[in-house]
């Protein structure tokens, strides 16, 4: 549902998540080349792992450096994570120690600062330089080469707050293993990157922004992300302004036990949310999903029913304008090496209203054009 909580954008590293914990805050957005007018789809996250285990915190700990993985050493720092999706798509990685790095919330939310990378909820800055050959001699960052920085405005307009799950209670708890927040499942983003020595414009009304939080002590198997505020209504042929969708989850897993596939959705439909979420069990929420790859493409295929609507998403997106995106887990093992990433997938959404006491009949409120759709799908 579309409800603020700046609470729960807060970084949560603390406990044992301070030992064995990610806590990651996510952007994705569309801008235009200002020479050219070429568009492409950007991302840019600053995500950070094991602050206890930083030692004296002068140095990145990186967890896929040999001498590590032989020593069973956990990986600590904080990873600032940028590229663009397309044609050459690119992923480049910066490691900063933690004796660099300032975090702290209040009334306004969170802010990070690290050297010439910044973060908060109304801002982003920064700036990643990987040179061809400190790509080829780094295999443990993880990252391709290229050059990126970024000075970006943020005004989120939707939310999806997922409800008692990531609470207070099961927060403090760290009941499960992987939390999710979209404080800003609609966003949008203005400003100027700098890519590979080219200009591009970040404009609100074209920015098609997301932004979104996860955290916790390990990754989710399988991993399903969907989102777009890109919406054109089938029906109508108008542009829906004021509506966005958002999926994501696979397995979560609660005090250690893993639940069966399950996903939480939101599609906030001109203003109105139609939510499919397994924890509200009173909505008796259900849900059927299959993601699988074919030569070229990654396909997504969702069905979610409550006792009050049906959503039913279809998205597809070209594996060559994909990134095989890498993390690794904050015990150092490196797991999901097929995680699927793109922010450029297109498809359909149906949405349907039930009238109870007619047999549960449907009527289709909407059929809903989908473009800049986030996407991602991976399991080990």
């Amino acid at each position: 549902m579309n409800k603020s909580d700046l609470k729960r954008d807060y970084w949560m590293l603390d406990g044992r998540f301070a030992k064995k914990g990610y806590d990651w805050w996510w952007h994705n957005f569309t801008a235009v080349n200002e020479k050219t007018g070429e568009e492409r789809s950007f991302f840019i996250e600053y995500f950070t792992c094991n602050p206890a285990m930083a030692g004296d915190g002068a140095i990145p700990v990186l967890g896929q450096l040999p001498a590590n993985k032989e020593k069973g050493i956990r990986p600590s720092y904080l990873m600032v994570k940028c590229g663009w999706w397309g044609e050459q798509a690119t992923q480049l990685h910066r490691f900063i120690p933690w004796k660099n790095v300032k975090i702290f919330s209040d009334a306004q939310g969170y802010h990070l600062s690290a050297g010439d990378c910044s973060a908060c909820e109304t801002q982003l800055t920064g700036t990643v330089n990987i040179s061809d050959a400190d790509a080829a001699v780094h295999p443990e960052w993880m990252c391709n080469s290229g050059s990126m920085s970024w000075d970006i405005q943020i005004d989120k307009k939707v939310a999806f707050n997922v409800g008692y799950g990531a609470g207070s209670l099961f927060r403090r708890l760290k009941a499960f293993e992987m939390y999710w927040h979209a404080q800003g499942m609609k966003s949008l983003y203005s400003g100027t990157i700098i890519c590979n020595g080219e200009k591009y414009i970040v404009i609100p009304e074209k920015s098609f922004g997301y932004a979104d939080k996860n955290w916790g002590a390990d990754f989710t198997s399988p991993w399903v992300w969907l989102s777009s505020c890109d919406l054109v209504s089938k029906k109508t042929g108008q542009r829906l302004n004021d509506s966005v969708f958002d999926i994501g989850g696979g397995r979560p897993k609660v005090f250690g036990i893993a639940l069966n596939r399950k996903l939480l959705s939101d599609f906030w439909y001109e203003g109105k949310s139609y939510e499919f979420n397994f924890s509200k069990f009173w909505t008796l929420c259900r849900t059927k999903f299959d993601c699988h790859e074919t030569d070229n493409k990654i396909i997504w295929y969702v069905r979610q029913e409550t006792t009050n609507a049906v959503m039913e998403t279809n998205i597809e997106c070209e594996k060559s304008k994909m990134l095989l995106v890498n993390y690794e887990s904050p015990d150092g093992a490196k797991r999901h090496n097929r995680l699927w990433n793109g922010g450029t997938g297109t498809g359909t959404v149906k949405l349907y209203r039930k009238h109870a006491g007619a047999g549960n009949k449907l009527e289709l409120l909407d059929e809903i054009q989908a473009c800049h759709v986030g996407c991602e799908w991976g399991e080990y």
